[in-house]
């Protein structure tokens, strides 16, 4: 039987992988959903950076600092 995975599954599978490729030098301290997109092999990351930047307005989990338009860091 496959494995279903949760929405919030994903999300903290996403959020370590953002993390780890910030570590690792594979995403710059300062990132784009595209970037991250590149860097994850996903392609839905705008969404997601959106959803939980500092100051969201559906008061979701604060996991990046929107930096300025379009660019984000971990927070």
């Amino acid at each position: 039987m496959p494995q279903v995975t949760t929405g919030e599954e994903m999300e903290r599978n996403t959020i370590r992988r953002i993390r780890d490729a910030v570590r690792t030098g594979r995403l710059g301290v300062r990132f784009t959903a595209i970037e991250v997109n590149k860097a994850l092999g996903i392609y839905w990351s705008s969404t997601f950076l959106a959803k939980h930047r500092k100051g969201n307005p559906g008061g979701y989990t604060v996991l990046f600092i929107r930096v300025e338009r379009g660019v984000y860091e971990l927070a």
